[in-house]
């Protein structure tokens, strides 16, 4: 067996260098625990950003994938196959939309959402073609695609990768009197959010942010685009995080924990005065909506529900957070989330100390990464249960300690 260092060189040498992975090789993993290439053991407290929702590796999702993928894999959608209409009546009945548009990747389904708008916006509403436009958050993070990072304003993703797509308004987030305002141009077609902005570090708006939202917005004729890529399917404690504010989107992206980890799996739902706007030809993917797809979506789905997970969120997530908040550390400075879905700020001097506290983590057994410096995600599968959960906390609090030595 390789050591951790073979693997570390081998992506450094020929992979391109877009990524800063914390040190570790892991080697196979199974609901929230994860091992490495030497064999030691890790609690998973990042669930790829919200992708293995269900625990890595769920037999159930597992058996699925398997039995569909020794039947067929692929038509692509110039054929009907006998597996994406099942999946489209399945989710639509569940989350209550009309249609469903199948794709893969999250920001796929984001720039998918983004085209029914617009369409939306010239067809049904009457903006004059090419003058809609969209409103989107400061800190947003909805992926990397051109369109996308156009209207980012994170350096990082954003800079020098110009020219930029127009066509989209950045306000505050969190900031209904900002939304009220730029909602007063009449040729805006849509308001993309993320319930909790999930890259910016957890920022849980206020209570009512969302219902409020949508009031604006159908109060002006303009459609609420809800991002659950990294909120939705239980992780918040409920299978949307806009059930918290009882808010049906116009347009709901769904993606990452929409095939447990396994395959990549988005959609976006929308009834018919929206989605009919595209026709045949105008719109697709050859990978979205294949059989195996649609076959790992369905079962992932159901075993969040059979298994009670939005509410293990839920009962988890606040043992977390008060574990945190009874440690009364120096070093952080807060505490927030909803459901499984958290984050801690570090107080510290040295401007790397949330990167050191995660590899003192990960030393300790425990992996996590942090985002814009000094804010660390602490998001694991909703399999996790109280015993592993004060595991996690036993680790936090004595790796907290090596920040003295700074």
């Amino acid at each position: 067996m390789q050591p951790s260092s073979y693997f570390i060189n081998l992506e450094s040498q020929y992979g391109a260098h877009n990524y800063h992975p914390i040190p570790v090789v892991i080697e196979k993993a199974i609901g929230c625990e994860m091992w490495d290439v030497e064999g030691k053991k890790y609690l998973d407290f990042l669930s790829g950003y919200s992708a293995v929702n269900q625990g890595h590796c769920h037999p159930r999702i597992i058996d699925a994938l398997k039995t569909q993928a020794e039947k067929l894999t692929l038509t692509s959608r110039a054929f009907y196959n006998n597996q994406l209409g099942e999946y489209e009546k399945y989710l639509t009945n569940l989350l209550g939309y009309d249609k469903l548009l199948p794709m893969n990747t999250g920001v796929e389904a984001v720039e998918t959402a983004i085209k029914l708008a617009r369409r939306w916006a010239y067809t049904i509403k009457g903006i004059a073609e090419n003058k809609a436009r969209i409103i989107v958050c400061e800190d947003n993070f909805h992926g990397r695609t051109s369109t996308v990072i156009s209207f980012s304003t994170d350096h990082a993703s954003h800079n020098k990768f110009g020219p930029y797509m127009p066509g989209f308004d950045i306000i505050p987030y969190n900031d209904l009197t900002a939304l009220e305002k730029a909602l007063e141009n009449k040729d805006v077609a849509a308001f993309l959010v993320e319930p909790i902005q999930g890259e910016a570090g957890i920022i849980v708006p206020d209570e009512g942010f969302l219902s409020k939202a949508k009031a604006l917005c159908a109060n002006a004729n303009v459609l609420l685009i809800a991002d659950e890529i990294q909120t939705g399917l239980c992780r918040t404690g409920k299978m949307l995080c806009c059930d918290h504010d009882n808010v049906r989107p116009d347009l709901l992206v769904l993606g990452k924990a929409l095939s447990g980890g396994t395959i990549p799996v988005s959609a976006v739902l929308a009834d018919d005065e929206i989605m009919l706007t595209i026709k045949p030809g105008e719109h697709g993917s050859t990978f979205g909506g294949s059989p195996l797809a649609s076959v790992v979506a369905v079962e992932s789905i159901k075993v969040l529900i059979d298994e009670g997970m939005a509410e293990n969120s839920e009962k988890m997530g606040a043992i977390l957070r008060q574990g945190l908040n009874d440690m009364k550390s120096p070093f952080i400075e807060i505490v927030r989330g909803r459901g499984l879905m958290n984050a801690i700020v570090i107080k510290h001097k040295d401007p790397n100390a949330a990167w050191f506290l995660c590899e003192s983590f990960m030393h300790n057994g425990l992996l996590a990464k942090p985002t814009h410096g000094d804010k660390i995600r602490l998001s694991p599968p909703l399999v996790i249960d109280e015993k592993k959960m004060k595991h996690a906390l036993e680790i936090i609090e004595k790796s907290l300690h090596t920040l003295n030595n700074l």
